[in-house]
């Protein structure tokens, strides 16, 4: 049987080793794991994107979790940035159901949710070597999701790959939670604060805040 652009793509991603201190490092986390996981199986691969593949909203992340995505395998799921990210999603119509576990039935609608790095990487805080080596499964991702009509980037890092793939200068479209860039053929570009606890639990980003640009960015994809 002929295998699928989206089966070839996740095929090839999740065997990805192209960044030596992020494989080492996801796989550690994988082996060390935190107390309350040491049952699981970590993932402790490059993390696929998940939803719609004929999604019209794309919502790009940073990168996936040590503890959350390393470990189940799916984005935004397992920690707390997907605790308040789902609901949100569930909330504004775009989910089947307002949680995330792996192998669940859960569905997006017309929504796919990735990330400007695939590994998770030591604090957080990848290097820019490897966005570098990263943007080439990004390109290839946003190239399958044909029908996009409106991305959302989550946090700074998230904006600064968008603009890349697009050919955007970073100057002329800084980063602030409500940035909205017109693209060519009449898509978007908009841009939140990203959904991490350091965020949420601060207040800097609230869920009305963040159901506010979810919403708007689900009016200019049609959904």
């Amino acid at each position: 049987m002929e295998t699928s652009p989206w089966d070839a793509f996740q095929r090839e991603l999740t065997a990805c080793t192209l960044c030596p201190r992020l494989v080492a490092h996801r796989e550690e986390v994988g082996q060390r794991k935190r107390r309350a996981y040491r049952d699981w199986t970590y993932w402790a691969r490059p993390v696929p994107g998940f939803g719609d593949p004929h999604a019209r909203l794309v919502l790009l992340g940073l990168a996936p979790g040590a503890h959350g995505s390393n470990r189940t395998g799916r984005p935004f799921t397992g920690d707390a940035s997907g605790a308040f990210l789902y609901p949100l999603l569930y909330q504004a119509g775009l989910s089947s159901k307002p949680q995330s576990e792996p192998h669940d039935d859960l569905r997006l609608f017309g929504t796919y949710l990735t990330a400007a790095v695939r590994c998770a990487p030591p604090e957080n805080k990848p290097t820019r070597e490897e966005l570098l080596a990263c943007s080439a499964w990004t390109r290839l991702e946003l190239g399958l999701l044909r029908e996009a009509r409106v991305y959302l980037a989550l946090g700074r890092i998230a904006l600064e790959a968008l603009l890349e793939h697009f050919g955007m200068k970073k100057s002329a479209h800084p980063f602030f939670h409500g940035a909205h860039y017109p693209l060519p053929d009449g898509r978007h570009l908009l841009a939140s604060y990203h959904v991490s606890r350091q965020n949420t639990q601060t207040g800097r980003l609230s869920r009305e805040m963040f159901l506010e640009i979810l919403l708007r960015a689900k009016g200019l994809a049609g959904l």
